[in-house]
């Protein structure tokens, strides 16, 4: 099977958009991956067209070999927005190699290590700051459901974007309380801050949850240095995760030879299947799990589902929602039951797309970002 094009769909989610690429072949037969940085949607349409050069002709089998291609034959290594888009033509060429073999993915890389993979589910409120209460109506909404992994959003802004570090960890530890006080030990909180505290509102909130006993927290440093994590480790004992930022195993290196944290948030959608194959190793080596970021839709849950049914060290997936949007243009993916997901028994992803449906809507790329600031104006993480 020799690529003879890429094509970028955009497919409205929400107030967002699924950024879909498609690896086209000579047989007719196309697969199919999902680009996880959406915040730059118009600059990861230029660098499809840039790739889409190098690869037009290829044998789409030679998996390992393209990577390597795309990834270093810029002289600069594709990073950032590139390693996003070379990750949804890593799956995609994936997808094409289960279909062509007309197995599913995951027999391709192992067969099954478990019956199923377990996930989590976020806790949505309008306003986590406000209305704590309806925080734990939420949760145990979900907890009744079947839901048994949790995931918690830090502390909210203000309605203007005023996002003050002090007043968001009193209220985060607050929450985390009361959650644990209305659920008990059967459910597992796993606590999101988003890159957005300083390292000593980081070491301060993380030593008041110990009592409380999180699963991990997420991400309470920014990803630009990850040696900070070193400092945090030495001065907390909750379970540590991080990694969504990180496209390659060399941008992992420090994290999983240093043991910095417990859960390696590896997101197919940033480092592709090769890539997330290889950390996975780095990180068994280190007695390191997986908690793969999955906060994209079902081509991204499908691509993690057949990764962690095969790995040994896995510990929870990210699931969103409740559901996994299938809609008229993704019409076929993953099954999902409150906290366990699994790949469906088709060949490749198992992801079934109605091409025709998606060229029909509106070019609309994802909506921007929130932008948050200090007190004093100056800017701060979303």
């Amino acid at each position: 099977m020799k690529i003879t094009h890429l094509e970028l769909l955009t497919v409205p989610q929400g107030t967002s958009a699924m950024l879909l690429l498609v690896v086209h072949t000579d047989s007719g037969e196309y697969g199919v991956g999902e680009v996880g940085m959406r915040a730059r949607w118009r600059t990861v349409r230029g660098a499809v067209e840039d790739l889409a050069e190098q690869l037009n002709g290829a044998d789409a089998s030679r998996i390992e070999h393209l990577w390597q291609v795309l990834f270093r034959s810029g002289f600069f290594p594709a990073t950032g927005v590139l390693a996003s888009v070379l990750a949804a033509i890593d799956v995609a060429l994936w997808d094409l190699r289960g279909k062509a073999l007309g197995v599913p993915l995951y027999q391709l890389l192992g067969g099954a290590s478990r019956d199923h993979v377990e996930c989590y589910v976020h806790i949505v409120v309008s306003d986590v700051t406000r209305d704590p209460a309806a925080v734990v109506r939420e949760a145990e909404r979900l907890v009744a459901a079947g839901w048994r992994y949790l995931r918690v959003p830090a502390n909210s802004p203000t309605t203007d974007g005023e996002y003050d570090q002090r007043t968001a960890l009193r209220n985060t530890v607050a929450t985390m309380e009361r959650l644990r006080a209305a659920l008990g030990d059967e459910a597992e909180l796993l606590l999101d801050v988003h890159t957005r505290l300083e390292p000593a509102q980081a070491v301060t909130l993380c030593r008041e949850l110990e009592p409380l006993r999180p699963y991990f927290v997420e991400d309470p440093l920014r990803s630009e240095h990850l040696d900070g994590y070193r400092m945090l480790r030495q001065r907390t004992a909750v379970p540590l995760a991080a990694g969504e930022q990180l496209g390659t195993k060399w941008e992992f290196r420090s994290l999983l030879e240093g043991e910095l944290i417990d859960h390696a948030r590896v997101d197919v959608a940033n480092t592709g299947l090769t890539e997330a194959r290889k950390i996975a190793a780095m990180a068994e080596a280190h007695h390191i799990n997986l908690a793969t970021h999955n906060p994209l839709g079902p081509v991204t849950a499908a691509a993690s589902a057949h990764l962690n049914l095969v790995l040994p060290n896995v510990s929870v997936q990210e699931q969103p929602g409740t559901d996994l949007a299938v809609s008229s243009v993704v019409t076929a993916g993953p099954i999902l039951t409150p906290g366990r997901i699994r790949p469906a028994e088709r060949p490749g992803l198992g992801i079934e797309l109605d091409l025709a449906a998606a060229r029909d809507l509106p070019r609309r790329g994802p909506a921007p970002l929130p932008v948050y600031h200090r007190p004093d104006g100056s800017f701060t993480n979303w």
